[in-house]
């Protein structure tokens, strides 16, 4: 009997499985627009000599903010963003782009490969601590 149970639970997941895969490959799953940008910041992360992350606008070049010590979740972003640009072989000489949108989300797009991390996926905790960088650059 639980054979029976067993075998009928891998053939269920096994189609769910295999709906979703072909309503995936078949483009309807899109992905929706934007909500419109409220604020945009092109910046750079740069590792100083303390160790440390310096904040860096694009724009002019100036430093608006450091983050010391383990800043778990800044530092984890940026890893996951600089290993993909490191796999690339792309140098760090494009910034990457912070995007708040009037729906209260907010991004991160690496400009040099395209990526895009949804920060406020992680709670509004973590998305605040990017937040900053908005804030510190006005």
């Amino acid at each position: 009997m639980q054979n029976y149970i067993a075998i009928g639970i891998c053939g269920l997941l096994a189609t769910v499985i295999f709906l979703v895969a072909n309503y995936v490959q078949s483009g309807k799953m899109e992905r929706q627009e934007d909500a419109q940008v409220i604020a945009k910041q092109s910046l750079f992360f740069r590792d100083l000599p303390d160790g440390s992350v310096g904040v860096i606008l694009a724009s002019n070049g100036q430093m608006i903010a450091q983050v010391e010590g383990q800043a778990g979740f800044i530092r984890g972003i940026l890893r996951a963003m600089a290993r993909e640009r490191r796999i690339r072989k792309i140098s760090s000489d494009q910034p990457f782009e912070l995007s708040s949108h009037s729906d209260g989300r907010l991004t991160l797009i690496d400009t040099a490969t395209n990526n895009r991390i949804d920060l406020e996926s992680f709670g509004k905790d973590n998305a605040a601590e990017f937040s900053v960088f908005l804030k510190s650059a006005r």
